[in-house]
């Protein structure tokens, strides 16, 4: 009998209350709470967090949760933190309509069918699978073209494990990616003699010219007006100078004449 307690009272500690909730949060109503941190607590069930009708931002990393369906009913969450659980599928999280941003990295999503309840969710922007930093993967992560299938199969995506794979920025980023992938391959088919066609050994011309790096004065319109408004100004200043220092003598000598014994005022 005290055992079974002990099991109950146990398996209440490890899912999310109510009261719990209320005391995290300070809030008396469950519909109030808008950011949510239960960061490392051990739950392994949801409990009644779909009852936080309004909540924005939910932080459930670092625990031992398994099943979403409690999140179903969370239509206002932007920000959703799942990183570090035991979740394999995200089904229940395409009714999330507002989803912007979501990490489940360090979890046991296996293929892209564990994600595609995602492609309705139109204004999901960013996603994290995998997170070296904190050495956090998923078995998806062992396919090497698992992020251009996941942009194939969810457009709206702009990053995809912290790295911008769409929208300004991406196209300098592939680039570079493409440079690099074309560098580990050159090298790793050894040293290769190349000829520059037109050149001879040891006389390579260089890319461009040797003036093309040196700092040229730029022409702005923009500093050409500053420069005239400041010598406007400095102008000014010179004429109020003078008419101070005009009324500053005048002012004396009007006082050296009346204190001149020689000088008659009437």
């Amino acid at each position: 009998m005290e055992n079974r307690m002990g099991r109950e009272r146990e398996n209440e500690n490890r899912k999310i209350t109510s009261q719990l909730l209320k005391s995290k949060t300070g809030e008396f109503d469950l519909e109030s709470i808008l950011f949510l941190k239960l960061k490392g607590l051990g739950f392994y069930e949801l409990g009644c967090v779909g009852e936080c009708l309004n909540l924005e931002h939910l932080d459930l990393s670092n625990n031992n949760i398994t099943h979403l369906e409690p999140l179903a009913s969370l239509k206002l969450l932007v920000v959703l933190n799942l990183s570090a659980n035991r979740i394999m599928t995200l089904e229940p999280l395409g009714s999330c309509e507002s989803l912007q941003s979501l990490n489940v990295a360090g979890n046991n999503i296996s293929c892209l069918e564990n994600l595609q309840s995602l492609t309705g969710l139109r204004k999901l922007e960013s996603i994290r699978l995998r997170d070296p930093i904190c050495n956090l993967s998923n078995p998806l992560c062992n396919s090497s073209t698992y992020q251009s299938s996941l942009l194939d199969m969810i457009p709206s995506i702009k990053v995809i494990d912290g790295e911008r794979v769409s929208g300004q920025g991406s196209d300098l980023y592939q680039l570079y990616k493409d440079i690099d992938n074309s560098l580990k391959k050159f090298l790793s088919n050894g040293p290769v003699a190349v000829e520059i066609p037109g050149t001879k050994s040891g006389s390579a011309k260089p890319w461009v010219e040797e003036s093309y790096w040196d700092v040229k004065p730029a022409e702005s319109t923009i500093i050409d007006e500053a420069y005239k408004q400041f010598n406007d100004v400095l102008q000014e200043c010179k004429e109020l100078s003078k008419r101070a220092d005009d009324t500053i003598a005048q002012a004396e000598q009007a006082l050296n004449i009346r204190n001149d014994p020689t000088s008659f005022v009437f």
